[in-house]
């Protein structure tokens, strides 16, 4: 393609195509990967792809209340309609399900171009705001799970999933820093909420607490998504050269330790190399044991006798650290490299199991905080690690859905962390439940030993620099 050649694909404006103004070119590398370089990201947006960063981070922000702070509202829920705990797990248990099996559909849409990541953003906030209504005043729980789990369910995923997939788009050469930063707002977002739930939450202020939280939500991400842009396809930032990796060093650290994959993989592609679906399995057993400890952390601590400043405080402390964690991890994954950094954040999520069980039964309240606040950081980190994992493997062209079925794995995991933990609690008591989530959070790390890039040579994982690669201008 000649440098001067103009295109109209993917940048999806969400009203029309994006038409190039300034020169680009096309370049392959050996393997025969396609970059596009020349366009500058204010040659694009009109503004730094920044942008593309605080605005996901915002809406992350808004809809973390769904998950994170939903353990701290259960109890005044069940008794104002006079549901069970039971009622109120599968509730949640019913919007993890949507939240992540929307992901692979609606990348599935955005890609083939028939919604655009503007409008998933708009109809997302939609349905957060009837997520919330429902759960204010629908009293039977088939209302609710329909409304919450089902219809919020779907809105907060299809937020979710477009805001991972804009951010990696646009910072490919160091994704993993700036992914983190993104997906921490989903955790540390709802700390605010998980104070006024335990403080201020009552079956006299209920409706009128639920109903503001569903408009602040439709608010804030509408007024986000007006700005969102994709990049074009195989776009890559003019001031790093994709084949040698040489530009800024700040904007390469990435690139040594996480080589950009060797192609772009459709889905089909991506499940029969085997690291499509092995990172499935891993997302299923880590995101269990995450969602098993925001859904009985709380309980736990009240069960043992901790007040609800201690129980308030350590979901806050959890939610704190499930954010500020993958934030770090991000970072760090860029410079361990994402296989290395997996393996350790999966090991102290499966150790930190037995020390928050440890912390409850010798009713150590100093203790169960510092647990809580390992248990977050280990519960969050993981998830930006499959996020920039994902298109490290198979490539950012088809990301939305690649990722969006290895997120899927959180449609198993929210059954057995959230419905079937209550069933291991009920059971076994917490100590079961609590060792049972331990010890499969560490067969999980043991199963990370397996992953590698497809179409490179096992030792490319230890590997310092590159394969040696040929420019071609095409």
């Amino acid at each position: 393609m000649s440098t001067d050649d103009v295109s109209t694909d993917n940048m999806s404006t969400g009203e029309r195509p994006y038409a190039p103004t300034v020169a680009y070119r096309e370049v392959r590398d050996a393997k025969g990967r396609v970059y596009r370089i020349g366009e500058t990201d204010r040659d694009i947006l009109g503004h730094s792809r920044k942008l593309m960063v605080y605005l996901p981070w915002i809406a992350m922000l808004a809809i973390s209340v769904f998950e994170y702070a939903y353990g701290s509202a259960e109890g005044t829920l069940a008794h104002a309609h006079h549901w069970s705990q039971s009622d109120t797990f599968w509730i949640l248990s019913v919007w993890v399900f949507f939240q992540a099996g929307v992901a692979f559909p609606a990348g599935w849409l955005r890609e083939k171009g028939i919604v655009t990541a503007r409008r998933a953003m708009f109809i997302g906030a939609a349905l957060c705001l009837v997520g919330f209504l429902s759960l204010s005043h629908l009293r039977h729980v088939l209302g609710a799970i329909l409304g919450y789990g089902v219809l919020g369910g779907v809105g907060s995923g299809l937020i979710y999933a477009t805001c991972i997939n804009m951010v990696g788009k646009w910072f490919p050469e160091r994704r993993g820093g700036k992914t983190g930063f993104v997906n921490g707002g989903f955790a540390y977002g709802a700390v605010p909420f998980i104070f006024i739930f335990n403080y201020g939450f009552d079956t006299a202020d209920y409706h009128r607490v639920l109903d503001l939280i569903g408009v602040y939500i439709l608010v804030v991400v509408s007024c986000c998504a007006w700005f969102f842009r994709d990049p074009p396809k195989n776009w890559w930032p003019h001031d790093v050269d994709p084949l040698g990796g040489t530009g800024h060093a700040k904007r390469t650290a990435g690139l040594d330790k996480n080589p950009p994959a060797v192609r772009q993989y459709t889905p089909v592609e991506a499940l029969r190399s085997g690291m499509l679906p092995l990172i499935w399995l891993l997302v299923v057993l880590t995101a269990g044991v995450s969602i098993f400890g925001i859904s009985f952390q709380v309980p736990f601590a009240k069960e043992v006798g901790f007040g609800p400043l201690v129980a308030a405080s350590s979901m806050g402390v959890m939610s704190v650290i499930n954010g500020i964690g993958r934030g770090f991890v991000g970072w760090l994954s860029d410079r361990w490299g994402r296989k290395t950094t997996l393996f350790f954040v999966i090991v102290v999520l499966g150790l930190s199991q037995f020390g928050v069980l440890w912390a409850g039964d010798t009713r150590n309240q100093v203790l169960f905080l510092v647990f809580a606040f390992i248990s977050g950081f280990g519960g969050g980190a993981f998830y930006p690690l499959f996020a920039t994992l994902t298109p490290d493997y198979f490539g950012e062209n088809y990301n939305a859905s690649n990722y969006g079925l290895a997120y899927s794995g959180k449609l198993v995991s929210g059954l057995f962390g959230g419905g079937l933990g209550s069933m291991a609690v009920d059971t076994w008591g917490y100590r079961g439940a609590y060792l049972l989530a331990g010890f499969l959070s560490l067969a999980a790390a043991a199963l990370t030993l397996f992953l590698h890039q497809p179409g490179r040579p096992r030792i490319r994982d230890l590997a310092p620099n590159p394969l040696p690669i040929s420019r071609e201008v095409v």
